[in-house]
């Protein structure tokens, strides 16, 4: 008897809706399966009364790759927002990234040869330190006390649940700094929010392909691995392959939401904490992606997390130990017939969006 569909798609997020349309173009048969009952995983965008709220965490798409921009451009119109983020310290403010704006709030400095100044007098302290033993030493011989301890300390050490002194010093290679007033925290070509959220745009990629959500794969593997010639899957590859090379590591996230009866309740679509006594690492308000006018407003304050099962896995620990581990899985991969795998949790990597888009396309083209 022959399939019912040429491919089984595990997963709704990005990574799979491209491909699944690819496949649609290509003449080819997809079941789309997702154990949420959404599509289009962490963009997944809820509509709270005309604001769409990002639920698993700002996503703000940027990219210089001109085809992947005019490619999802295909399917739903983009705005012109700019990310901007503020960073917050003891009650004070710094813009992002580190900017002119930003030394004139640390030092009060107006040019960029006193900022440079400034950086370099600071850096100067730590020039004994030749081999930066750990994250914080990294971090103080690239950019000195002033900018180490007010805006990345206390979000690194929050964001990994580690000491600086305890996290290996490649997590920080090098810190851009720019010497111009310019907040635009991205320097890509091309940057924005769809017109109507994320959703617009999974809907359009997953139009005439069937989905079924709230649908474990796991769960019901042997039937829907029935259904179709081969699998493209993207969700854990160390749980696809029962674990048997160990277990990779991931933080978590979670999201606390709060609907406001104001306007407008920080002025900004993301403020950093910075501070390691304040738990959460970012307050989110949704409506400034979209310019949003509505008499009330949306906010989701943001903690990192430990991963742990029922947790939903976020970034990868890309240390070492983690490389070896996934490098063994990979070579698993490439040896499964029938079964491909892509995706952040697939592939075991930490992708922009662009950088998941571009690489579906690239998985289909090879293919089909």
């Amino acid at each position: 008897m022959g399939k019912k569909y040429d491919y089984l798609i595990v997963g709704s997020g990005l990574f799979g809706a491209v491909f699944a349309h690819e496949a649609r173009r290509a003449g080819k048969t997809c079941l789309v399966v997702d154990k949420r009952n959404h599509r289009g995983g962490n963009i997944y965008c809820e509509d709270v009364e005309g604001i769409h709220v990002h639920k698993y965490g700002a996503h703000i798409f940027h990219t210089d790759n001109k085809e992947v921009w005019n490619y999802v451009n295909s399917f739903v119109e983009f705005n012109r927002y700019t990310n901007s983020p503020v960073a917050r310290y003891q009650d004070k403010l710094y813009n992002l990234p580190f900017n002119m704006n930003t030394f004139y709030q640390l030092w009060g400095v107006t040019t960029p040869a006193e900022a440079q100044a400034r950086i370099e007098e600071q850096r100067a302290e730590y020039a004994h330190i030749t081999e930066p033993a750990n994250l914080e030493e990294q971090a103080l011989t690239l950019c000195g006390k002033d900018i180490y301890e007010k805006l990345i300390k206390g979000y690194t050490e929050k964001q990994w649940g580690r000491a600086a002194t305890e996290l290996p010093a490649f997590i920080i290679r090098r810190l851009p700094f720019r010497f111009t007033f310019d907040n635009n925290y991205f320097n890509d070509a091309y940057q924005g929010i769809p017109v109507g959220g994320y959703n617009v745009l999974i809907d359009a990629l997953l139009e005439g392909v069937e989905v079924r959500l709230g649908t474990d794969y796991f769960a019901h593997k042997a039937e829907l691995d029935m259904l179709a010639g081969k699998v493209l899957f993207t969700g854990c590859i160390d749980e696809f392959f029962d674990y048997r090379c160990g277990h990779l590591e991931y933080r978590s996230l979670r999201f606390e939401e709060r609907r406001l009866k104001v306007e407008n309740f920080q002025g900004n679509a993301v403020v950093n904490y910075t501070e390691r006594a304040v738990p959460y690492t970012r307050v989110i308000e949704h409506k400034h992606f979209e310019y949003g006018r509505q008499p009330h407003t949306v906010v989701t304050y943001e903690y990192p997390d430990s991963f742990a099962p029922g947790k939903e896995p976020y970034y990868p620990v890309n240390d070492e130990k983690n490389g070896r581990i996934y490098e063994d899985y990979r070579q698993l991969a490439l040896n499964t017939p029938g079964v491909l795998f892509g995706g952040r949790l697939g592939r075991y990597t930490y992708a922009d969006m662009d950088d998941t888009v571009a690489a579906a396309l690239k998985l289909a083209r090879e293919i089909f």
